[in-house]
């Protein structure tokens, strides 16, 4: 019982495992919320008030990422063009999803100034570019991990032929670490159709589903995708830990 309550504060104490917890509550709140508003009478409040308590989490995270532009710079830094990945094409996807993610950040800080008022600007237009550099962020992920796990199933294979030719255990041993990372990246494609779905969803009406989503569906599909950073997050601190 101690030990779980002192993971849950190192959690909290770190800002990505902060983060992770409030987006896990706030879509938790939405697929809550959206089900209950649904309904009648006393739910139909409750439902309300989860819907309200999911967009103050939304927007606490949103102020909250004012301060991640130099952490992205960072990152963006020291991956550079990916030099010492052997993958060509995992290497630009890899490069081109950093360019979208560091410019999808000043693209927010604009919109959400814009609706504080503290910029004269129309908001609309930016948000839609922010949403559009996330989707793309997303697609190109989703397609890397697919590439990333048509590479390992090859190595896996070439591992078991090696091994069962020499008569070898370790291959067993590496096949079996291939396969966790084969299961680390179907998480990261799942977590990014999910996102993607939500993205999609709000991009300006008339492309594909946009804004055809009811509460409940948004906040499952991003429940579904906190959940996956979660478990993914505390499978790397375990495997730091051992």
């Amino acid at each position: 019982m101690q030990n779980s309550f002192e993971s849950v504060v190192n959690v909290l104490e770190s800002y990505r495992g902060r983060d992770k917890v409030i987006r896990t509550l706030c879509y938790g709140s939405q697929l809550v919320g959206g089900v209950l508003s649904q309904k009648t009478g006393e739910s139909s409040q409750l439902g309300k008030s989860l819907l309200l308590f999911s967009a103050q989490l939304s927007h606490c995270r949103t102020v909250l990422r004012l301060f991640d532009d130099l952490s992205m710079v960072a990152y963006s830094q020291s991956y550079g063009l990916g030099a010492t990945e052997q993958d060509k094409v995992v290497r630009w996807m890899s490069v081109l999803i950093n360019v979208a993610d560091q410019l999808y950040y000043p693209c927010e800080h604009v919109a959400w100034a814009a609706d504080a008022e503290l910029i004269k600007v129309k908001s609309d237009k930016w948000w839609t570019l922010s949403c559009i550099l996330w989707g793309l962020s997303l697609l190109l992920g989703a397609l890397r991990s697919l590439r990333i796990i048509m590479k390992l199933r090859r190595k896996a294979r070439k591992c078991r032929r090696t091994g069962q030719a020499d008569g070898r255990e370790d291959g067993v041993v590496i096949t079996a670490e291939i396969q966790r990372q084969i299961l680390g990246e179907v998480l990261n494609v799942l977590s990014s159709l999910a996102d993607l779905s939500n993205a999609i969803h709000w991009m300006p009406p008339g492309f594909l589903w946009a804004g055809r989503f009811p509460h409940w569906l948004v906040g499952l599909m991003g429940t579904f995708s906190s959940l996956i950073g979660m478990l993914q997050m505390c499978s790397s601190e375990q495997n730091a830990s051992v």
